[in-house]
């Protein structure tokens, strides 16, 4: 019996160091997009690699990596399709910020909320245009960017809508009159509306909204998942969350 309770603790021990190396030696590449004012290159550039990145979502999962100890790479690249595809197929990857929507849950381990994403449809303030349902918007010319939440939700109500793959080429859409109603992020829509200095904008109805969370790809141990969601859980209650938030007001 003192032999075997021998083995066993051996063994329990074996397992321990074993867990405990293989977390050490663990690296999670970070990947996320251009989505101001949430993930975005410093320089707005296509391409930029940990402090080159800032904003809201960057901040917290920076903070978040931060507390849990998880050693990582961030990168921001370009299309958010091929930035998804990457964190869906590459092993111990992660992506935000991630819309976790149905058809992605088993594609994914999950970290969050991170924020709220409330989409809205946004046109110029000069256009007398009214909006009371989804099925409105087939009347006008309507764009959205490729592969972000909200254009699924559009594509389910059969909405026809352009998809472009960048939104500050929808705000100069918008500018221009080359279309008529532009879908996106709140906080999106105003930042892009400032940093391409077009007419005022306004928002004239609300597609709904998400939860954005850190999307881990299912190689990543359930280890760094449980302490990332713990160093979330901790960053609301202690205030650090609103503090982050504020910074960008």
């Amino acid at each position: 019996m003192f032999l075997s309770a021998l083995v066993l603790m051996a063994g329990f021990s074996a397992t321990n160091t074993m867990a405990t190396t293989s977390l050490d030696n663990f690296k999670l590449t970070v990947l996320t997009e251009n989505y101001p004012p949430f993930n975005m290159s410093i320089a707005d550039k296509n391409f930029a690699r940990d402090s080159e990145i800032d904003g809201i979502a960057t901040d917290i999962v920076r903070e978040m990596l931060s507390r849990a100890d998880v050693d990582y790479t961030m990168t921001l690249r370009f299309p958010w399709s091929k930035v998804y595809g990457l964190a869906v197929n590459g092993k111990d990857f992660a992506v935000f910020s991630t819309a976790r929507l149905p058809e992605r849950e088993d594609k994914f381990k999950w970290v969050g909320p991170l924020i709220e994403n409330k989409y809205k449809v946004f046109t110029l303030a000069s256009n007398k245009i009214t909006i009371k349902s989804l099925k409105d918007l087939n009347k006008y010319k309507v764009a959205s960017v490729k592969g972000h939440a909200v254009t699924s939700l559009l594509k389910k109500e059969n909405v026809q809508f352009e998809e472009s793959l960048k939104e500050d080429a929808n705000a100069r859409k918008l500018a221009r009159g080359q279309i008529d109603l532009w879908v996106t992020g709140e906080f999106s829509g105003y930042y892009y509306a400032q940093k391409e200095s077009i007419p005022t904008i306004k928002p004239i109805f609300e597609v709904g909204s998400t939860n954005d969370y850190l999307a881990l790809n299912p190689s990543v141990p359930d280890e760094v998942v449980k302490r990332l969601q713990s160093a979330l859980d901790t960053m609301n209650s202690d205030g650090t969350v609103e503090e982050i938030f504020s910074a960008y007001r």
